[in-house]
């Protein structure tokens, strides 16, 4: 009997003791809490709910650094930067490149390569010397190298990341970002030295408008009458002049922050040249067609440097009638 109230008793003080445990947890948690918030406030006065609510909100939060930026905490303009980037710009991209892709093949399917209408002389002009074609290729190559870095940078986490490993991912990423920022000055100094050596043709007149009318020979019989540059020509020199420069200009901006630029000035360069760079892509995409399998004996001009008589005729006849004409009074 004894032992039967000892053994009731020793459980009794058990479950109480237990209760007692139970209840002192929030209250040990309270004071640990308290303890940490005390600290907190000791080693960062000031930091109370109020200051991290401010600092989410952008309105508080310093620090030591002495750098461009740094003193905010944390930056709400980086997240909205971050949702154009991904929701507006990515999208937006694709479709325009897509869509240039998209237009050129029915156009290709619907019209064909256009051809020379007459056989080749065998007899050929020098079209473009080799200086032009020098710069031509200069600018490019390196335009190729920078579009497909720049759209792995936008694009590739998307596309490449789960299907490579992670070390050749890594690698990838860093070679492009590294080989974009580096050779991206390159490339401003082509285009500058491009935009000089060849505006004195590019000034659009009467010729020009007729051109167009006729869609570059699309439109009714015959091939429209063209100077050394066609209307089509000039437009693409004018996008690489306004365009281009605005790549160039914004590229120079992220590729050297080092001159005193905010954070918020570099997230919206990074928009511009973003947006701007993908225009310049989708419309490179025509030229390309246009100088490669579009039209017969285009891509000889710039790979030698001289194009057929019958083809000069064809696409650039008053060149050619100038041309003709200064051979013989010579």
């Amino acid at each position: 009997m004894e032992k039967s109230r000892s053994r009731t008793s020793v459980r009794f003080w058990l479950v109480m003791l237990l209760v007692g445990c139970l209840f002192s947890l929030p209250v040990v948690a309270q004071s640990q809490g308290a303890d940490a918030r005390r600290e907190a406030l000791q080693s960062m006065p000031g930091t109370t709910p109020d200051f991290w609510r401010d600092a989410a909100g952008g309105v508080s939060g310093r620090t030591t650094s002495r750098s461009v930026g740094a003193d905010t905490l944390i930056m709400t303009e980086g997240e909205r930067w971050k949702e154009i980037r991904n929701e507006w710009i990515s999208p937006g991209g694709l479709l325009a490149l897509g869509g240039s892709l998209t237009a050129i093949t029915f156009f290709y399917l619907l019209v064909g390569r256009v051809k020379l209408t007459h056989p080749r002389t065998g007899k050929t002009i020098e079209r473009w010397t080799r200086w032009d074609r020098a710069i031509h290729w200069y600018v490019a190559t390196l335009f190729i190298i920078l579009a497909l870095t720049g759209l792995s940078i936008l694009y590739a986490k998307w596309f490449l990341m789960p299907i490579l490993p992670t070390s050749l991912w890594s690698a990838w990423m860093i070679a492009a970002k590294n080989i974009h920022n580096y050779l991206g000055p390159l490339f401003s100094l082509g285009v500058v030295v491009m935009i000089v050596k060849w505006i004195k043709h590019n000034f659009f007149n009467l010729v020009d408008l007729k051109w167009f009318i006729k869609g570059g020979g699309i439109v009714g019989k015959g091939h429209p009458s063209a100077g050394y540059l066609n209307g089509g020509e000039k437009v693409w020199f004018w996008m690489i002049v306004f365009v281009g420069l605005t790549v160039v200009a914004s590229g120079l901006v992220l590729d050297f922050p080092n001159f005193g630029q905010t954070r918020e000035t570099m997230q919206l360069f990074l928009i511009i040249h973003a947006v701007s760079s993908l225009v310049l892509m989708a419309a490179a995409f025509g030229h390309i067609y246009i100088g490669t399998l579009g039209t017969e004996g285009a891509f000889e001009g710039m790979k030698t440097g001289y194009v057929d008589e019958s083809w000069a005729k064809q696409h650039h006849d008053l060149w050619y009638e100038e041309v003709k004409q200064k051979q013989n009074k010579s």
